[in-house]
């Protein structure tokens, strides 16, 4: 009896129930003022919180990026489902104690953990499912995540203010835990030699695929692919993306209050739709990707960039300052949905989560450096126009870098060209 084949894009809707539950990390600042008036911690004290779940998030990834690959995503969704639900219903207990400890213990450790595997369970899944869209695919699940805050921000700060901050975490907990549980359950890698049917055109006498797909570089281990040039050019393409971003994200009110002049409410809705350009960005320039293909848009993320920053000081106008930080938000957003697919392109799918894994360490080194750069340098300067100009030589160096990965596929492409022609005139 044939086994029944599982529809791909019920596989991308439960790696987008993941991430959605996971992506709430982002909305931490809900909780940042409620807790400061009820326990009387400081500001620096809470936003650790933060800094510790991104930390465990890029450690979690790297260090169970093998799992993903030999247990597949169905066991490791579950296991990041635990420690999700656990570090968020934990940390309820933590308000209950009233130590800053057990948060950190709960919502960092724990929570981060869960966020780590969470993250990069359903992607090499989702990869091998889209062969022709790879882009696409992990853009979509990956939008989850930049939408995550803006679908959970307001419901946190109802649920503080109906039951008070202990049940908000325990409410939380219960939910992540059941869509995170729940989506993991249909998550499983496609049959051996399967092709999506829309992309099957078989010969009725050979048997034979006529359309060709993209065809990968290489076909490494993660521990081969980390001994590469590539491997680390992607690393630093994608920590630079993240540590401006991230800076951007978490100064983006009082920046904006400081070069135009607007309004704290102005600010604050216009941090709002932040969140909408992140989200979007991720589809967007990753769905962009399957087309132009992953070299010529990261080009592009740090040509946008270089322009977009350069220009911040100088812009006086609310509207036109709005509308560069929503531009370098989708460039955000975007890098970190393309990655999975440019690191498909350069190193194969046989272990692509653990690469997968290893290369989001950027995210957690960015993570914890970008806020701390922006404060610093804004403490030393009285300015964040220094910060902006630091952040614009950052992306020269990425420009140049996705130019010298370029001249690596070009390389790999030509080797690989040489052997297909040696394998040809053997085989006649």
């Amino acid at each position: 009896m044939k086994k029944k084949i599982k529809n791909r894009w019920l596989i991308a809707l439960s790696a987008v129930g993941i991430h959605i539950s996971i992506g709430s990390v982002y909305a931490w600042s809900v909780f940042t003022q409620p807790l400061m008036n009820q326990f009387g911690w400081s500001m620096q004290q809470v936003s650790l919180t933060f800094s510790i779940a991104i930390l465990f998030l890029g450690l979690s990834a790297a260090f169970m990026g093998h799992f993903v690959e030999k247990y597949g995503p169905r066991k490791s969704g579950t296991i990041a489902s635990i420690f999700f639900g656990v570090g968020i219903a934990g940390s309820g207990l933590a308000m209950m104690t009233e130590s800053i400890m057990l948060l950190y213990l709960f919502y960092g450790v724990f929570g981060g953990i869960g966020l780590g595997v969470g993250y990069i369970s359903p992607v090499s899944t989702l990869v091998k499912w889209f062969p022709d869209r790879r882009g696409m695919a992990t853009g979509l699940a990956i939008m989850g995540f930049g939408f995550a805050a803006m679908i959970s921000s307001p419901i946190m700060a109802r649920l503080i203010e109906s039951v008070g901050l202990a049940n908000t975490f325990f409410v939380l907990g219960a939910i992540y835990f059941i869509v995170m549980f729940s989506s993991s359950q249909y998550l499983a890698p496609p049959p051996k030699g399967w092709m999506a049917d829309h992309i099957e055109n078989v010969s009725e006498k050979k048997g034979l695929f006529k359309k060709a797909l993209p065809v990968n570089l290489s076909s490494l281990t993660a521990n081969e692919a980390v001994k590469t040039k590539r491997f680390w050019a992607l690393w630093t393409m994608l920590f630079i993306n993240v540590t401006c971003g991230i800076a951007i994200i978490s100064v983006a009110s009082p920046m904006g209050q400081e070069i135009t002049g607007m309004s704290v409410i102005t600010a604050a809705t216009m941090v709002g739709v932040m969140g909408v350009f992140n989200g979007v960005g991720r589809i967007g320039w990753a769905s962009i990707s399957d087309y132009i293909g992953r070299p010529n848009v990261y080009t592009l993320f740090f040509g946008i960039q270089i322009v977009a920053f350069l220009t911040l000081p100088l812009v006086t106008n609310v509207l036109m300052f709005q509308i560069l930080l929503f531009i370098i938000l989708t460039c955000y957003g975007g890098g970190f949905a393309s990655i999975p697919a440019y690191i498909g392109d350069l190193f194969g799918t046989k272990q692509l989560g653990a690469i997968h894994g290893y290369i989001l360490t950027a995210w957690a080194a960015a993570g914890l450096s970008g806020p701390l750069l922006v404060a610093w340098i804004r403490e030393m300067t009285n300015s964040y126009t220094a910060t902006l100009y630091l952040f614009v030589a950052l992306f020269v160096i990425a420009f140049a870098v996705s130019l010298y990965i370029r001249v690596d596929i070009a390389r790999l492409k030509k080797q690989q060209q040489t052997s297909e022609k040696k394998r040809y005139a053997v085989a006649q």
